[in-house]
């Protein structure tokens, strides 16, 4: 008989809690400082200047042109990938690109909270995996950042879309920084560097903050797909062009 009462008192709690945050700390915008909107650390202004992802290719995400319908680009037709689908909420340009250099090197996870909502909004009609799996850091970067960008994105999309979150994937030996190499030393970097094991459902989505030349992601999608998963998808916070 106490639990309703408990429950009502619970969320009581909390949700006076999250408004009085709100008024204590008002957002502000975490690309120039002017107070935010609609309960984000995002101004209008910016948020009016965001690159987001309009016609892209179903399987890289790379632009297509304004007025052609969405498809599968000449390069994903003559190629084979283990990726079904990838999905980017933006291009990487200013200012979005911003928020992610904070994320990602400069442990702002503000940033990394307010691109994991962005990614809600531009994923809301997206094909809905049964599980989203993060792309794992090895335990050596982990330690050095401190936490995994990836699973900071994953875990509040997880939240607001409903959908498990499922850690079955990990780095078996730590790579150079990809930023560092051309395409085809990525793809020798990443090779065997992920494994995939545990309960995992036939169609899930891989979570990754930017996709550069993709090489990371189908790695990835290897070894989930090794592991016996029957399609794997991506969805990122970001594409570079």
């Amino acid at each position: 008989m106490n639990r309703p009462v408990n429950l009502w008192s619970t969320n009581l709690v909390y949700g006076v809690g999250a408004r009085l945050s709100q008024l204590l700390f008002p957002p502000c915008c975490l690309l120039c400082g002017e107070s935010g909107a609609q309960g984000r650390d995002l101004c209008a202004a910016c948020a009016a200047d965001l690159p987001w992802m309009e016609a892209a290719c179903l399987r890289c995400a790379l632009p297509l042109p304004a007025d052609e319908i969405a498809g599968v680009c000449g390069a994903c037709q003559r190629g084979r990938s283990p990726l079904q689908q990838v999905r980017s909420a933006f291009l990487y340009q200013p200012p979005l690109n911003a928020l992610v250099l904070r994320f990602k090197f400069h442990r702002d996870l503000s940033a990394g909270r307010l691109l994991a909502a962005l990614m809600v909004q531009a994923l809301a009609a997206a094909e809905r995996p049964q599980a989203l799996v993060p792309v794992s850091l090895h335990l050596a970067r982990l330690r050095e950042r401190g936490y995994d960008q990836a699973l900071e994105l994953a875990k509040p999309l997880a939240r607001a879309l409903q959908l498990p979150l499922c850690k079955g994937l990990h780095r078996r030996h730590a790579t150079a920084p990809q930023s560092r190499l051309d395409q085809a030393a990525r793809r020798r970097n990443l090779r065997a560097a992920f494994i995939a094991g545990g309960a995992l459902p036939a169609h899930v989505a891989l979570v990754d903050d930017v996709m550069t030349t993709g090489a990371t992601l189908q790695a990835a999608a290897w070894a989930l797909r090794r592991a016996g998963v029957q399609r794997v998808d991506a969805w990122v916070a970001a594409r570079v062009p």
